[in-house]
């Protein structure tokens, strides 16, 4: 499975972005999606993920509330809307997933995620 992020790219305070990710093949329906984070000089920390069923998300605290995690079955697609968006949300964003249903606690560890996209650019001016 290869994944391919885009969508990234430079947004003033308070403006939003949706960025893609594309899957390329194998089953799509049941896996466990997840975006991540990652700003220089930190580690990648998880943003938004979602069951394999899309019937739970689970959102880190800093980003509730602004931002949307979705996805298209048909089209092996997953999406994260971003809006209010902060300089803090500045950082290279990646998508992962895992053809694992994984359970709610276990959305936000990185080492539950097999595949991973090579990664997109936001940058949040203030």
């Amino acid at each position: 499975v290869q994944l391919q992020a885009s969508g990234g790219g430079l947004v003033q305070a308070g403006g939003s972005l949706r960025l893609s990710c594309a899957a390329s093949e194998g089953t799509f329906r049941g896996s466990s999606m997840g975006w991540f984070r990652q700003a220089p000089g930190k580690e990648r920390e998880p943003v938004a993920a979602m069951r394999g069923s899309g019937t739970t998300t689970a959102y880190a605290a800093s980003v509730k509330g602004r931002f949307t995690i979705s996805k298209d079955n048909a089209k092996k697609m997953v999406y994260l809307q971003m809006n209010s968006m902060k300089p803090e949300d500045t950082a290279v964003y990646y998508c992962a997933l895992t053809t694992r249903s994984l359970i709610y606690s276990e959305l936000f560890r990185r080492t539950n995620y097999d595949y991973w996209g090579q990664g997109t650019q936001v940058t949040v001016s203030s």
